[in-house]
C-alpha cells in the first residue's frame, strides 16, 4: 500500500521524508517534488530499482533515467570528467534546470539502463528535494507518470497515473511551470545543446562561448522522448555550431550521449515550493571536503558517530544521519 504526505504540514513533512529515505533503502520507488515536475524516484545504486522505475513509466531500457543529487560533491562522485566548461557551468546555474551529460565514472556499480557509458546528472533548486537526497544519496528520477502522458504537477496526479506501484508520494503542492531542463553533453570536445529547455541557449552561450546544436527534421523527436521524458538514444539531427546567435558547419560534432533523458522537470528560474521566489536553498557547494575523503557514492560520507553509509545497491543500509555510498568495482 502506498500512502501520501502533506509536505506543508511540519510533522507531515518530517515523517513522510523519513519514510521516503526507508522506502529507498528497501529498492521501492517513491513520488518526490522537485523544482519542475514530479519525479519518479529510486536508489540509482539498485538495479532492481531502476528497473522498478522504468516498468512503472512503461519504458525501456534504452531511455535510462537521469540521477538527481544533493551536493556538487555527489555530482562530481559520479562522472569520470566534468570536461572543460562543467565546473563553470555548475557554478552558473546549479541548483537549477541544467542537467550535464557527461562520461560515467567507470568504478560505480550500477545499472541505469543502456547509457553507453554516460550519466545524465542534476542538482535541483527545490529544498525538500534536496533534504531528501542528502538523505538517500543519489537518486535516479525520471517524471512521475506514464510515458505517453502529462507529467505529474500534483502528487495527486502521479498517484492516479502510479498508484501502489509507488510507496511514499510527498505531496508538496503544485509544482511550477511544466518547462523541461535544458539538457547539455559535455562528452565532446565543444558542448551540445541535446534539448532546449528553462536556462536559454544565450546564457550557456555566455558561459561556453561555443555550443552544438541540433537542427531537427520533421520537426523533432517525438513528444515522448524529447517532452516530458527528455530524449534517449535517438538521432537529434545535424548538428550546427552556435556563437552569438550565429551557425555553421562544424569541423566534428561532439559524440551525442546514450542515455540522457530527463524527467520533464520544469524550470529552475520559477521558486520552489518551499524556497522563497528568487532564493536558492542551503546547499553544500562550497562545503569543505569530508574528513575520509570523497565518497564512492557520489554523496559526502556522513561523521563517524553518526554511523557508516550505506553500502550501496545490494548491501544493506545502515543508519546513520549523512548520505550513502555507491560500490566502486
Amino acid at each position: 500500500m502506498s500512502r501520501r504526505y502533506d509536505c506543508s504540514d511540519p510533522m507531515e513533512r518530517t515523517r513522510g521524508i523519513a519514510e521516503a529515505v526507508s522506502a529507498v533503502r528497501r529498492g521501492e520507488l517513491i513520488v518526490l517534488p522537485t523544482d519542475t515536475v514530479y519525479g519518479l524516484g529510486a536508489d540509482a545504486f539498485t538495479a532492481t530499482a531502476v528497473a522498478a522505475l522504468l516498468e512503472a513509466k512503461g519504458r525501456g531500457r534504452d531511455m535510462p533515467p537521469p540521477v538527481l543529487v544533493g551536493s556538487v560533491r555527489a555530482a562530481t562522485a559520479l562522472v569520470d570528467d566534468l570536461g572543460t566548461y562543467g565546473q563553470d557551468l555548475i557554478d552558473e546555474f546549479w541548483p537549477g534546470a541544467l542537467t550535464l551529460v557527461c562520461r560515467a565514472n567507470p568504478n560505480l556499480l550500477w545499472d541505469l539502463g543502456e547509457t553507453k557509458g554516460t550519466v545524465a546528472v542534476r542538482m535541483p533548486m527545490h529544498e525538500l528535494a534536496v533534504e531528501l537526497l542528502k538523505e538517500t544519496g543519489p537518486l535516479a528520477v525520471s517524471s512521475a507518470n506514464v510515458s505517453g502522458q502529462a507529467a505529474a504537477r500534483t502528487a495527486e496526479e502521479a498517484e492516479k497515473m502510479l498508484g501502489d506501484a509507488v510507496s511514499v508520494y510527498l505531496d508538496a503542492g503544485e509544482s511550477g511551470r511544466a518547462e523541461p531542463s535544458t539538457i547539455l553533453d559535455l562528452t565532446g570536445p565543444i558542448p551540445r545543446l541535446l534539448r532546449a529547455g528553462a536556462v536559454p541557449e544565450h546564457k550557456i552561450r555566455a558561459v561556453v562561448g561555443v555550443l552544438l546544436t541540433d537542427e531537427f527534421e520533421d520537426g523533432g523527436p517525438d513528444a515522448d522522448a524529447a517532452g516530458s521524458d527528455g530524449p534517449s538514444s535517438i538521432d537529434l539531427g545535424k548538428p550546427s555550431l552556435s556563437k552569438g546567435g550565429t551557425s555553421a558547419a562544424p569541423d566534428a560534432a561532439s559524440e551525442a550521449a546514450s542515455g540522457a533523458a530527463e524527467s520533464g522537470e520544469t524550470p529552475a528560474d520559477s521558486a520552489p515550493a518551499d524556497a522563497a521566489p528568487g532564493e536558492k536553498p542551503s546547499l553544500t557547494k562550497d562545503e569543505p571536503p569530508p574528513p575520509g575523503g570523497e565518497s564512492s557514492r557520489g554523496e559526502e560520507p556522513p561523521a563517524a558517530e553518526n554511523g557508516s553509509p550505506s553500502p550501496g545497491g545490494d548491501g544493506a543500509p545502515v543508519s546513520g544521519g549523512g548520505e550513502s555510498e555507491p560500490k566502486k568495482a
